[in-house]
């Protein structure tokens, strides 16, 4: 029965441990998404209200409702799990003072018994009475253990009464968590109507505007087509460039093992030279670069976001249907941030190329290995092409736009001609 209910005490704490876990983890989520309304929300106040600036205000604020309710959704997990956890706590409890009063129980019989037998009187008696040695011998023994099973039992009723005050402080913490967290999901779901109060407002006036923002997106959507085909175009070239170069490499390895193997044949002693590599095949050939690429892959979720600044993401990878006026198809993310705002590096690599592409300011791709990442709409440039990059350098300041105020990075990320979703690489 005792192991049975260890056993139980045993698994409920395995369970409470995972939940305390998994709580934390949606805490730190929800922390995530309320980091996001924030630096939207600074975005919204810095971004002037015009005609051209309209699109970008209801798409800031459909992510701003994004994130919202990501937000309600974490807090509604966080106090379910809180449930669950009050409840296991209420279970354990209820253990720990069943087995607490059947210590004192059987506690206080034995002390009954030994104040009835008078025991601690008699002990050297009840020694010597015995009917021979051994029996004496097994008496004395009795005693010892006896004594050792009363400190025992002392001891043990000492940290259950411990361990049950501990639980009971851990469930009266648990309910002021649960009782904050309600408050705060009420707050968010005000917040949450406001915003969405906002939104209708915006795209009112979009309504009123639709000719004029028409013509905004189709130009903006003929652009980011252009882009991607020049993207595309630009990423193909340069991996059909590295695969001719390791084409080249392996080529003019094995013509060195040849010769070597014809020289011991016809017993020569001349050691044939191999023709000196140029740069790029370098690049392609060193272990390093096989090293690099394998640490890209490994920090997916971990790479930073290639900007400084209280950003957010306004436009996320493939098709995304924000409102009537405002569709969303992109082949990376558009992230935005304040004025002034610079592009960093998520990872060491190498830059491969640096140049203008019409609608997007100056480009810049950096190689990692047989990965790729895209920085667009740079203003001023820090790096040029062949150069080593660090994780977290600055590559150049982003392009900040007059009649928003705000500067908007476009971020691509491929694997070889395969074009990839940036966000869940990032942190």
């Amino acid at each position: 029965m005792r192991v049975a209910v260890f056993l139980f005490i045993l698994l409920i704490s395995i369970c409470s441990f995972a939940q305390n876990s998994k709580i934390k983890e949606l805490e730190q989520q929800r922390k995530n998404a309320l980091r996001e309304i924030s630096n939207t929300d600074k975005l919204l106040k810095e971004t002037k209200r015009s005609t051209t600036t309209l699109l970008d205000r209801i798409q800031l604020i459909s992510n701003q409702i994004f994130s919202r309710q990501k937000v309600l959704d974490l807090l509604g997990q966080e106090i379910a799990g809180i449930n669950t956890e009050e409840k296991r706590i209420e279970a354990e409890i209820t253990i720990l003072e069943a087995e607490l009063k059947d210590k004192q129980r059987n506690y206080s019989k034995a002390i009954d018994g030994m104040l009835q037998n008078r025991q601690s009187e008699n002990k050297m008696l009840f020694v010597l009475s015995g009917k021979s040695l051994t029996e004496s011998y097994r008496r004395l023994r009795y005693l010892r253990d006896y004594s050792e099973w009363r400190k025992e039992q002392a001891s043990e009723i000492k940290d259950k009464s411990a361990k049950l005050k501990e639980r009971k402080e851990a469930l009266i913490k648990t309910r002021h968590e649960k009782t904050a967290l309600l408050s705060q999901r009420t707050t968010e779901q005000e917040n949450l109507k406001r915003e969405e109060t906002n939104y209708q407002e915006e795209v009112s006036e979009a309504q009123k505007k639709q000719k004029d923002l028409q013509k905004i997106l189709t130009q903006k959507r003929q652009q980011t087509e252009a882009l991607d085909r020049q993207i595309a175009k630009l990423i193909a070239e340069e991996v059909a460039r590295q695969e001719r170069e390791a084409k080249r490499i392996a080529a003019e390895k094995a013509r060195a093992e040849a010769a070597k193997r014809a020289s011991k044949k016809s017993g020569s002693l001349t050691t044939p030279v191999t023709p000196p590599e140029d740069d790029a095949a370098k690049v392609v050939a060193t272990p390093e670069n096989i090293a690099l690429s394998n640490n890209f892959a490994s920090n997916r979720g971990r790479l930073p976001y290639p900007i400084t600044g209280h950003y957010t993401i306004t436009t996320r990878f493939g098709s995304h249907q924000h409102s009537r006026f405002v569709t969303t198809s992109s082949s990376g993310i558009d992230i935005q941030s304040q004025s002034g705002a610079e592009a960093k590096s998520v990872f060491n690599g190498e830059v491969t190329y640096v140049a203008a592409i019409p609608g997007y300011n100056t480009c810049i791709i950096v190689r990692h290995g047989n990965y790729y990442t895209f920085y667009g709409n740079i203003q001023s440039i820090y790096v040029k092409q062949g150069d080593k990059v660090k994780t977290g350098q600055s590559l150049g300041k982003v392009y900040t736009d007059a009649d928003t105020g705000l500067s908007q990075l476009h971020f691509q990320l491929w694997q070889g001609t395969n074009k990839l979703n940036p966000e869940p690489w990032l942190r």
